[in-house]
């Protein structure tokens, strides 16, 4: 496996829109790749090839918040460029909110994206500059933002892991109600987010430096048993721990050992 992978910092007045940039160049051997479910959107921009998906083949596309994993299938060659989109930048970057593509995939073509973003990054001779040229093109689009305030700050505290329920009376809202608003703003219900976020956590202790335990992973992360964990992740990654990590972690592991660009 020939793995390139570099991370990069989105400029400081872009972070509350993308929380990362991921450049990645890859020879592997031909298969299926799992996206798999987080509170991040994905905006991909190739620099060779499309991005292969059951919706059909995409050069450059932006992928909204989902419930299950997105089957990826691929030649054994990939490169491009992924930002890490927060939902806020969906409205910050492209004007809608981030419930409009909810279990979607669209080329940018579709979106107002800047011009020529695609055939500029693949003139751009280093990470550095792609991600500097990402910076100047992204952040020439952000126009000024407005979200409901109890929707927002539901957001963050599901990040915290406060139920729904708690939720809900801290705003002064019924939970249904919440859950409509919420859902019509994400694309996800509160509920299904809090899974995923768990879910997420989830992955990113198995992907540590120390693997810990499923048992372990369970236990942390908030699953009531081992059972649980088994039944959610299989639900989320269509997969159970013990298989994603035997077809998929030394990908992921892999595309990890990359250089974080500065």
């Amino acid at each position: 496996m020939d793995v390139e992978h570099v991370i990069g910092l989105p400029h400081p007045r872009l972070r509350p829109f993308i929380t990362r940039y991921s450049g990645y160049r890859m020879r592997t051997d031909p298969g299926v790749h799992r996206g798999l479910p987080s509170r991040s959107l994905t905006l991909v921009i190739t620099l060779d090839g499309t991005v292969n998906l059951t919706e059909g083949k995409f050069a450059t596309l932006c992928g909204g918040l989902h419930d299950e994993a997105v089957i990826i299938t691929h030649d054994g060659f990939q490169h491009g460029v992924q930002c890490d989109l927060t939902p806020l930048g969906m409205r910050a970057l492209f004007g809608m909110p981030a419930g409009e593509l909810s279990a979607t995939t669209v080329g940018l073509d579709a979106l107002a994206a800047p011009t020529g973003l695609r055939e500029r990054l693949q003139h751009a001779p280093t990470w550095l500059d792609r991600f500097a040229l990402l910076d100047e093109l992204l952040g020439a689009t952000v126009r000024p933002v407005k979200q409901q305030v109890e929707v927002a700050w539901a957001w963050q505290r599901l990040t915290t892991g406060t139920p729904v329920a708690e939720i809900a009376a801290e705003v002064g809202w019924s939970r249904q109600h919440l859950t409509t608003k919420f859902t019509t703003e994400y694309g996800l219900t509160p509920k299904v987010m809090a899974r995923i976020m768990r879910f997420e956590n989830a992955n990113r202790m198995l992907r540590g430096e120390r693997r810990p335990t499923l048992t372990e992973v369970a236990a942390a992360c908030g699953y009531t048993d081992q059972a649980h964990f088994n039944r959610d992740w299989r639900a989320l990654c269509g997969a159970t721990p013990t298989e994603w990590i035997a077809a998929e972690l030394p990908f992921v592991q892999g595309s990890e050992r990359g250089q974080a660009a500065q």
